[in-house]
């Protein structure tokens, strides 16, 4: 059945565990393939079936734990990836994600990839080729993200229309800020700096450009500072920068809750109070905003349900139907107003 070639690369094989990939290519098929049979899942002939299980006996090729154990037969399993567990908007993403896939008899694999965009790309190894679709939070754009697909349907969190091709859900950064900005002119605020959490123009820095060019505000680049981390720590960390490019700042937008708890602790540290010298306003609606002092005037985003949106694209991809698209699949912020704005 094999040629002198392929026993080589059996053996070859063998001084290591052998991988999908090593499965795929001595069976001659896609390593999606190799995933139906081994997993015994979809429409596949039984020749290549059995070619493909005997290239797995050959390899002496263990499907992972997660493939064997926790993948009941029959079930459609998606693969969640969250850049950070420990950031308290993102469980409330998930959880929106778990409660929308339980309600259809799904199970869901949850990968955290710590912020690092290696740890993305190996999710989506894994996942496009163990779950049925992948839903998650990913950096590299669009074609990086098509080597590593595996041909299941992916659907992006927090990726906008214009950014990928792919079926996406997001937030409506523009509407947001729009209304944060809106709050803090008509208290009067002149002098408006952000401390921004992502590397280059995010739709967040955009809408908050937009926003103090249709209010007629200062746009100079020393009014916004990149955060080093999204973090109370890199909101602290920030809020020391625009105090020593900005003393004359009288409010602050933060690019998320954290970063604007941050920047209400070095405001305090400076000898200024919040919101009389200097007003702080953030943008997520974690429930710690209630528990800080004073209560955090925020933009609430509603992370369940962006998370129940993804599994509605996940299900039309299934189904064959277009994904939602525009408005349908956004999820707009809604002011709270508190103490601390």
């Amino acid at each position: 059945m094999w040629t002198d070639n392929q026993r080589a690369e059996r053996s070859d094989g063998a001084r290591r565990r052998a991988t999908i990939h090593d499965v795929a290519r001595l069976a001659g098929v896609s390593r999606q393939t190799v995933s139906r049979a081994v997993n015994d899942k979809g429409e596949i002939d039984p020749g290549t079936k059995e070619r493909v299980l005997e290239a797995a006996r050959l390899l002496d090729y263990r499907p992972s734990r997660f493939a064997r154990g926790l993948v009941q037969k029959g079930a459609v399993t998606a693969g969640l990836v969250i850049p950070d567990l420990r950031n308290p908007f993102f469980p409330e993403v998930a959880a929106g994600v778990l409660e929308a896939a339980e309600q259809r008899g799904w199970q869901v694999v949850v990968w955290d990839s710590r912020i690092d965009e290696a740890r993305e790309r190996e999710a989506l190894d894994v996942l496009s080729h163990q779950a049925d679709a992948v839903v998650g939070y990913f950096k590299d754009p669009d074609d990086v993200l098509t080597r590593h697909l595996g041909g299941v349907p992916l659907v992006l969190l927090e990726r906008g229309p214009q950014q990928t091709r792919f079926a996406a859900v997001g937030i409506d950064a523009a509407t947001g800020v729009e209304r944060g900005m809106n709050h803090l002119f008509h208290a009067g605020h002149r002098r408006i700096g952000m401390l921004d959490g992502v590397h280059g123009p995010g739709p967040r820095r955009q809408a908050f450009l937009e926003q103090t060019r249709r209010l007629g505000l200062p746009v100079d680049e020393d009014w916004i500072v990149m955060c080093p981390e999204h973090s109370v720590a890199g909101g602290e960390a920030g809020m020391e920068r625009l105090l020593a490019q900005r003393p004359e700042v009288t409010a602050v937008f933060g690019f998320n809750d954290l970063i604007a708890v941050g920047a209400m602790r070095t405001a305090r540290r400076s000898g200024r109070s919040v919101p009389d010298d200097v007003a702080v306003l953030g943008f997520d609606g974690l429930s710690l905003g209630e528990l800080v002092e004073p209560a955090l005037t925020t933009l609430h985003i509603d992370k369940r349900q962006l998370g129940r949106l993804a599994v509605e694209q996940v299900a039309r991809l299934r189904a064959g139907e277009e994904p939602l698209r525009g408005a349908e699949a956004w999820v707009t912020p809604e002011l709270v107003v508190r103490d601390s704005a």
